[in-house]
This record gives structure tokens, C-alpha cells and sequence, in this order.
């Protein structure tokens, strides 16, 4: 392996470590409703199958995640609204408000941060973070909407 590999992939790992979505208090969502919920803003209403293939997880787990959210009411469980037989889940209200206060924490915990950061540095980071991650959606075949 690479010197220059072996070095990415340690902070990589200290990147999830430090991950905002995971630093979560009370009242906050944790990683996998942040995941899921932002997803499903993006996408529209997906069934267990859907949310299992995009996020490439197997069913049972999305299963459960998407039980505990319905039971938080972050997400409805709604018909297919292109007629399907599969029902889908959509996110609530709650579900949208709380995807956003916690968005915006994050965001707010990124101005901080990178508040000594040249617009240029950052503009970098973001091209060289979405190129990696653009990459590794290409390998895994599961490629993520952007905004």
C-alpha cells in the first residue's frame, strides 16, 4: 500500500470519528436517521427495498431503522404514489424540522471550524472530498443525489 493511501485512510477514519452528524445530544438524530432522513429528502418516498439498495444496507436493518424513526415521527409510512404495491416512507414534518436544526448545527460547527480557511482552501476540500466520494459511489454502483 501506498505511503499516501495509508495516510488517507487515517483520516478518513478520524473524519467519521469526528464526524458532526454523529455528535449528537439529546433530541438530536443519530447518524443513520441523519443518513436516511437527508436521503429521503432528496429522493422522494422509497420503499425498505429502495432505502436497502441506496443506502446498501440489507433490509432488515433499514427495516428496523425505519421503524424506530415512524415511531419517533420522523417518517410517515405513506402508499406508492405511482401506484405500487410496495409502501413507502416519506419524511415527516417533525422529521423535516429536525433534519434541518440538525443540518444547521452541523453547518454552523463547519463555520467555526474552518472559519481561519481560505475560501480557495475550502473550495478545494470540497471538489477533492466529492471526487472521493464520487469515486467510491462509482465503485460501489450506489451513486448519492446531489444538491
Amino acid at each position: 500500500m501506498d505511503k499516501l493511501t495509508d495516510l488517507l485512510e487515517f483520516e478518513t477514519m478520524l473524519l467519521g470519528r469526528y464526524s458532526l452528524t454523529s455528535q449528537r445530544g439529546a433530541g438530536r438524530l443519530d447518524r443513520s436517521a441523519y443518513t436516511l432522513l437527508y436521503r429521503l429528502r432528496m429522493e422522494g418516498p422509497m420503499s425498505i427495498g429502495q432505502l436497502s439498495e441506496a443506502l446498501g444496507l440489507d433490509a432488515s436493518t433499514v427495516n428496523r431503522q425505519t421503524a424506530a424513526m415512524r415511531k419517533a415521527g420522523l417518517v410517515d409510512r405513506i402508499p406508492d404514489p405511482d401506484g405500487g404495491m410496495a409502501r413507502k416512507f416519506e419524511v415527516s414534518a417533525q422529521g423535516a424540522a429536525q433534519l434541518e436544526a440538525d443540518r444547521a448545527a452541523a453547518v454552523g460547527h463547519l463555520d467555526t471550524i474552518l472559519a481561519d480557511w481560505s475560501r480557495d482552501d475550502l473550495g478545494a476540500l470540497v471538489g477533492f472530498l466529492e471526487r472521493l466520494n464520487t469515486d467510491i459511489e462509482r465503485y460501489h454502483g450506489r451513486p448519492w443525489p446531489r444538491p
